[in-house]
């Protein structure tokens, strides 16, 4: 019986700066140990999907702890930072925002941070090589160890948060628009504006715990981060804000979105009311008159061509001013 293949697992990416400079690149995991013992060497290893093997060669390199490790190996963690005895644990959430569906997704990418190494681990749908952009987007500060490796780290997270929540912004632009479009699209609305509603909800949980996550590596007093480095988390720290602020405000956008359609819609339905109960009254007269003079019973003008013409009168006259006085009201 043939085995099935199985599914090639993407190579652990590794790097090493020393003052400033990427000095290797590709190294085996169990070559970790060696760089860090090199003074002034910095690690960055980054894992995709790894075992329960990979944590352990890491906890021998690296020292881990095991409740860290326990953290890394689960999902569903909370957007936090944990401190141990000789070492940080991180977990974030990277986001991803399809305007089609309207629907957020979410990707969790956790970190363990020591002193002079990091360690990224993440699933397969997070594209790494952002993360490489950012380091050599700036290596100018790379002399900065791991607090310029984990600053790229939380502002291309936090970047993804800025522009999900900017594209959620302009789609519902777009609904509020299409609740005053000549020709009704009221279920497409409610159905589009629930599934915003839902991506901000989503969104807001995993962008809304970032600023525990920043107050905690800015606070001065645990000299975890080269003051250098402070400006820039600093500045991510304000796209966190930005991120929360402009996600509350478009949840009550869409709760406005939502009660203004239900108001058009009532408003559609009383004018369509209106309209009915108006010729409902137009057609009620020639009903009563023809009913009066279709009686068995003698009346003036009874079995006579006068009778008709007053009857055809009676009809177009009152009839007409029904018409009249329901379209001065507006009502038709």
């Amino acid at each position: 019986m043939t085995e099935a293949p199985t599914a090639t697992r993407t190579p652990t990416r590794t790097r090493a700066y020393r003052e400033g400079r990427l000095v290797a690149e590709g190294f085996p995991l169990a070559d970790v140990s060696d760089h860090l013992a090199t003074d002034g060497c910095t690690v960055w290893v980054d894992l995709t999907d790894p075992t329960a093997a990979d944590f352990d060669d890491l906890e021998d390199e690296l020292g881990l702890h095991e409740l860290a490790v326990e953290d890394a190996l689960q999902d569903g963690q909370r957007p936090k930072v944990d401190r141990y005895e000789n070492h940080l644990f991180a977990a974030l959430y990277d986001v991803s925002f399809d305007a089609a569906s309207g629907e957020l997704t979410t990707s969790e990418v956790k970190a363990f941070v020591t002193a002079r190494a990091l360690v990224t681990i993440h699933h397969a749908d997070f594209d790494a090589r952002r993360l490489h952009e950012a380091f050599d987007r700036s290596p100018d500060l790379a002399s900065h160890g791991v607090s310029f490796l984990l600053w790229g780290v939380l502002d291309v997270v936090v970047d993804r948060h800025f522009h999900a929540v900017d594209a959620l912004d302009d789609e519902i632009e777009g609904i509020a628009d299409d609740l005053f479009d000549p020709a009704p699209r009221t279920l497409d609305v409610q159905k589009r504006s629930f599934a915003l509603r839902k991506s901000l909800v989503r969104l807001r949980r995993v962008a809304s715990p970032m600023r525990e996550v920043l107050n905690t590596l800015l606070r001065r007093d645990l000299h975890d981060l080269d003051p250098v480095m402070q400006p820039y988390y600093q500045d991510v720290y304000d796209h966190v804000v930005r991120v929360a602020e402009q996600n509350d405000s478009l949840r009550d956008l869409v709760s406005t979105i939502l009660d203004t359609n239900l108001n058009l819609q009532s408003n559609r339905m009383n004018g369509i009311m209106k309209k009915v109960t108006s010729w409902a009254a137009i057609i009620a007269v020639p009903t009563a008159i023809t009913g009066f003079y279709g009686q068995n019973v003698p009346y003036p003008g009874f079995s006579t061509v006068g009778g008709f013409v007053t009857s055809c009168v009676l009809i177009v006259g009152v009839g007409g001013v029904l018409w009249w006085q329901f379209r001065k009201r507006d009502w038709l």
